[in-house]
């Protein structure tokens, strides 16, 4: 059943200069958590959720040991976020949890009309042992949810 799915993925294209590129998320077949629910039936909120943690889920596998990801803040001159979690509040809302380059706790709120997420590579906190994995944590959010 789960091969059905995976086949009835919505429309999703990417191409790349390198051919030998990673595969990204368009080109990846669906987790089996994402195809529980029909699109039809999902919020814009909900469905821009969980493309966002593909995508994140995708930077990150290819980030290096000491990196973190975080986002490009849009409006004015805010910055970048380091992403610590990652939300929707359905129909239109999406949040994003995490500090600034200064170590301040930020949010990000914004309506899925206007979402425009740049992922960025940055190094992580020089107190923290490791690089710190949002995606992973994400997907298996994804999972659990029934």
């Amino acid at each position: 059943m789960t091969e059905r799915l995976h086949d009835a993925r919505p429309r999703a294209r990417a191409v790349h200069a390198d051919p030998d590129a990673p595969a990204s998320p368009e080109q990846k077949p669906l987790p089996e958590a994402v195809c529980r629910k029909p699109v039809e039936q999902k919020s814009a909120a909900e469905w821009a959720y969980e493309r966002l943690i593909l995508y994140i889920q995708n930077f990150e596998e290819q980030l290096a040991a000491e990196d973190e990801i975080a986002i490009g803040l849009t409006g004015g001159n805010t910055g970048i976020l380091r992403i610590e979690g990652v939300g929707y509040f359905d129909p239109d809302i999406v949040t994003f949890y995490g500090t600034d380059q200064t170590g301040a706790r930020t949010q990000l709120v914004q309506h899925v009309s206007q979402l425009n997420v740049m992922l960025r590579a940055m190094p992580k906190e020089p107190a923290a042992p490791a690089a710190r994995r949002i995606g992973f944590r994400l997907a298996e959010d994804l999972e659990h949810d029934t």
